[in-house]
């Protein structure tokens, strides 16, 4: 993550600058897998858009979960559905009503937020934030954006897509996505955030654990760790769902390349490339 206060003053400018010339509140969609610094990002634009005299509201993707026990009965349905994440598990109508508010300027908005902690780490829903007069969404998220690829891609889908359990599992998840099209729909602007090597997602992965094992915290072993990234690539896998994303200036505006130590590299669009 770059300490460069140029770099996020360049680009609050420029989120300011299409706020002005939409003449309404933009959703700034962010895109980025695991360690990849989605909420750092969030977190600095805030502030900075803050500087500048506007109303930032960060959403996660994880604020539209589906309540517990909707969980609860979507797991009983599919057991594979064994963490919250995947394509399936997020209220999509709560989320557009949410972005509809905002888009159309209405003032205030009851804005939903997720408790991970709750229920012993399964999380919940928790009481809605209240927002006024925003102008400025930060929404992210590891799909955000993210769009269904044709089924005939998974025959030769790489690991950890192994088994026709596997295959059979990508290619539900993939056809799921068609319910977030409309979400998507509201977003004005998607940014990538892209490590050139999906796998430094597992690496930062298991650093986090070990440094809250490391604090007296609980945290996952390297195997359990590895099992839950597994997971979330056997449902939407990087090789198939993201890498093709640098090249698509349709639906990608700005790539921002992530190193290995999660500074930014390389900043282009994707018809630059």
């Amino acid at each position: 993550m770059t300490n460069d206060y140029n770099f996020w003053l360049s680009l609050a400018k420029q989120l300011v600058s299409y706020r002005q010339q939409l003449g309404r509140p933009i959703i700034q969609g962010i895109l980025g897998g695991q360690g990849t610094g989605k909420t750092t990002m969030c977190n600095v634009l805030c502030q900075t858009l803050k500087q500048l005299g506007y109303r930032t509201l960060s959403l996660s993707l994880d604020d539209l979960y589906k309540t517990y026990d909707e969980r609860l009965a979507l797991k009983q349905k599919d057991p594979r559905l064994i963490w919250r994440g995947p394509p399936g598990t997020h209220d999509v109508e709560l989320g557009l009503t949410v972005l509809h508010q905002i888009r159309q300027s209405k003032s205030p908005v009851a804005v939903p937020r997720f408790d991970k902690s709750l229920h012993t780490g399964a999380g919940d829903r928790t009481t809605p934030e209240i927002v006024e007069n925003v102008d400025i969404v930060l929404f992210e998220g590891w799909f955000v954006g993210v769009r269904p690829i044709a089924p005939t891609v998974f025959d030769t889908a790489p690991s950890p897509i192994l088994t026709d359990e596997d295959w059979a599992f990508a290619r539900e998840m993939n056809s799921k996505l068609s319910d977030y099209l409309p979400l998507w729909e509201q977003l004005d602007n998607l940014i990538l955030l892209y490590p050139k090597n999906y796998r430094l997602s597992l690496e930062w992965r298991k650093q986090a654990e070990r440094q809250m094992i490391a604090a007296g915290k609980s945290g996952m072993s390297e195997k359990e760790v590895e099992q839950f990234v597994n997971y979330f690539w056997r449902s939407l896998h990087p090789e198939l769902f993201i890498n093709p994303l640098v090249k698509s200036p349709t639906f990608v505006d700005l790539v921002i390349e992530v190193n290995t130590d999660h500074s930014f590299g390389a900043v282009y669009r994707p018809n630059d490339v």
